[in-house]
């Protein structure tokens, strides 16, 4: 049995061809440090807030260098019938289930739209240690140019059930697992250029939005978006010097009444 409910957002990590200036990076922004690299596994390297695990670094493996980006994965019972689901949904799987020792099994995939995550079958690492402080993992959101293929995907792979936000100005759904929401659906706008693909964008929580920007772009980020009050929280978006995409937030400064929500079927 999955550690965590089946389509739990449970780990988050990215390949760095810096991995030490990735370090030094998330560590100052967001107070992270870091524990030994492991030589076995290809130098992963997990990162801590507060002694907890909340998120890994690794170096590319070779053939692999390219542009560095978050990857979330989400609980599954079992891998291969994860996988198994992705393909019969129109997904694709780019690393096939794949046991990393005593750890657990992990897999990398694709959803119809074009957005890339990750599987993981929890064995002695049963992913974030902790969720929603300062420091660690807070949400995610599918963007993704054909909501569609997502909106269709998602609840046929994992057992969410989903919400559309009652917003003109905006495409946005909410999957959940019970009466826990998990993952939101955002469809992107010409806003973004044609060359960005749809992708997963990790949000982790922050004390102050304000000062972690200021960190971040002192340090060489991209503010993308933002800061903006929300009722969800103060929230910006940000590419870090590598390039890698990622938002903050801090929900403790929140504005504005919760938008209405309308369930999909």
């Amino acid at each position: 049995m999955a550690v965590q409910p089946e389509g739990t957002p449970c780990w988050a990590d990215a390949m760095f061809s810096d991995v030490e200036g990735a370090k030094s990076f998330y560590g100052d922004v967001l107070g992270w440090t870091f524990g030994e690299s492991s030589s076995e596994y290809g130098n992963y390297t997990q990162a801590y807030s507060g002694g907890r695990a909340v998120a890994a670094v690794v170096p590319p493996m070779p053939g692999q260098e390219g542009q560095s980006a978050w990857c979330l994965y989400f609980a599954s019972a079992d891998a291969a019938t994860t996988t198994g689901k992705v393909r019969s949904r129109g997904g694709e799987v780019l690393m096939e289930p794949m046991e990393v020792g005593e750890f657990g099994t992990m897999a990398l995939v694709r959803d119809p739209g074009g957005a890339v995550f990750g599987i993981w079958q929890a064995g002695a690492h049963e992913g974030f240690e902790v969720t929603g402080e300062p420091g660690a993992y807070a949400w995610a959101e599918v963007f993704t140019r054909e909501p569609e293929k997502s909106d269709a995907f998602f609840p046929a792979v994992f057992p969410f059930t989903a919400q559309q936000m009652q917003d003109d100005s905006v495409d946005f759904r909410v999957f959940s697992i019970g009466s826990t929401p998990v993952l939101g659906r955002m469809r992107m706008t010409d806003d973004f250029p044609p060359e960005v693909p749809s992708y997963v964008n990790v949000y982790f929580s922050v004390e102050d939005c304000d000062e972690a920007v200021a960190r971040a772009t002192a340090r060489g980020a991209v503010l993308r978006f933002g800061p903006m009050e929300s009722p969800f929280g103060k929230f910006a978006a940000l590419s870090d010097p590598q390039g890698a995409a990622f938002s903050v937030i801090d929900m403790k400064t929140t504005q504005g009444e919760m938008p209405g929500m309308t369930d999909v079927s």
